[in-house]
């Protein structure tokens, strides 16, 4: 009988270290005000999809699949997708409008917050990426590469939204705690 409850406390024990485990990864993520972001993008989002001369065609596809995407492995995935548009998407736009172009701006630089943030975690081997985390970001860019570039960064600029509220929906619970 002793043996017994040992047992059962050992494994509740192991649930709840993987539990606060696995809300510790999501904790030490990002804390930004999503709504600001996604408000600066709405007013961007027109302007933007109207030049899409590619309607029919998708740089984040593998959204499907990133919603399949453990918790574990979120801060991967969101570091990937924040370093696609870092050092793709948003470098390679081209833009005559000065105020898209400051909002883009605005953008990059709530995306270069986020990812100093996960940096801090990548440092404390608190950002796990396992192989479906690493294959889904590699169809992004794909896709990407499949597009002349300023019609990939276009694209992907006009899919942001999708971006956004991938983020936020993985990341609600780091803003909220």
């Amino acid at each position: 009988m002793k043996a017994q409850c040992i047992s059962c406390w050992l494994l509740g024990m192991a649930l709840m270290l993987c539990s606060v485990h696995t809300r510790s990864l999501r904790r030490c993520l990002i804390s930004v005000d999503m709504r600001l972001i996604e408000k600066s993008f709405q007013e961007i989002k027109r302007a933007l999809q109207t030049k899409d001369t590619f309607q029919n065609v998708t740089i984040l596809s593998t959204l499907e699949n990133l919603r399949s995407i453990k918790p574990v492995d979120v801060c991967c995935v969101t570091s990937h997708l924040l370093t696609f548009y870092r050092d793709r998407v948003f470098k390679d736009h081209q833009e005559t409008s000065p105020e898209v172009m400051r909002r883009i701006s605005g953008i990059a630089n709530s995306f270069l917050y986020m990812q100093r943030t996960l940096e801090q975690c990548q440092a404390r081997s608190q950002c796990h990426c396992s192989q479906e985390a690493t294959n889904a970001t590699r169809i992004i860019h794909d896709n990407y590469d499949q597009l002349e570039v300023s019609s990939a960064a276009l694209k992907s600029l006009g899919e942001l939204d999708i971006v956004l509220a991938w983020i936020d929906q993985n990341h609600r619970e780091t803003s909220e705690a």
